[in-house]
């Protein structure tokens, strides 16, 4: 089992920053891919971002690509989403995923953290 926790959503008006963290309860397996998805209300979740725990390789849905960046801290089973020049239609609910397969079938979610861009 492992546990996934996110913390960092809020405010923010356009433009601005915000950086999300995921702890994890465990070290991921060398498999893993953590990833980040959002659902805004009304809509499907989507996929945002996503890291291989073992290699550091990223990547992005196109939506997001040059304004965001998904990196990871070892040590201490961390793994982050730098949301930069943010925009009205980022508002979501940003969750923390975990498994083998890029960009579906994870299997740890996270509670979620609401990120709300305002004009």
């Amino acid at each position: 089992q492992m546990q996934l926790v996110e913390s960092g959503g809020g405010l923010v008006q356009a433009g601005g920053s915000l950086r999300l963290s995921c702890a994890a309860s465990r070290r991921p397996y060398s498999s893993y891919v953590m990833a980040w998805l959002r659902q805004a209300p009304g809509k499907e979740r989507e996929f945002v971002a996503a890291i291989r725990w073992s290699s550091g390789r990223t990547y992005y849905a196109d939506s997001v690509k040059g304004r965001f960046t998904i990196s990871r801290d070892n040590a201490n089973n961390t793994v982050y989403l730098q949301m930069n020049s943010l925009k009205l239609e980022d508002t979501a609910v940003y969750y923390c995923a975990a498994g083998t397969n890029l960009y579906s079938d994870y299997f740890y979610w996270g509670q979620g953290t609401q990120v709300t861009v305002s004009s």
